[in-house]
Parts: structure tokens; sequence; C-alpha cells
């Protein structure tokens, strides 16, 4: 499985969101996506990739596009 195909499932089995609508994901748009959403992603992200994330790192991961970015910081390329 891509690095890409593990991101997403990380979205969707989180959120219960269709792949489709990953690309426009945003922190607080969807109700499961709150505080608590947000911790649970950021725990499978951790495990799926073998990381652990900076609490900055965190707190900035406020979408599904600059998560990408973020993880990239942690040499986790998602293409």
């Amino acid at each position: 499985m891509s690095n890409v195909d593990k991101y997403d499932k990380c979205f969707v089995k989180t959120f219960s969101v269709k792949k489709e609508k990953l690309k426009k994901l945003k922190y607080n748009t969807i109700p499961k996506w709150d505080s608590i959403g947000h911790m649970s992603l950021i725990g499978m992200l951790e495990e799926t990739f073998n990381i652990s994330m900076e609490m900055d790192d965190i707190i900035d991961f406020s979408s599904y596009e600059f998560g990408k970015k973020i993880l990239k910081k942690y040499k986790v390329i998602i293409k």
C-alpha cells in the first residue's frame, strides 16, 4: 500500500468520509473533526507511519492538504 493510500485510509477511518471529499477537508468543517477526532487522527497517523509528531505540528495539522506538508518533515512523502 502506498503512503497516499495509508494517509487517505487514516482520514476515511477516523472521520467516516468518502475518499473523494478528502482534498477539501479541513479541521472543524465536519462534526467528527473536532478536538477529539483530531487527536484520534494524529494517533492513527503516528501509528501508521511509525512517527511521533511534535506538539506544534499536531496543532498546525489543520487540513488534509497541509497535513502532507507536515508529514514531509518526518520523512513521510505523500504525493
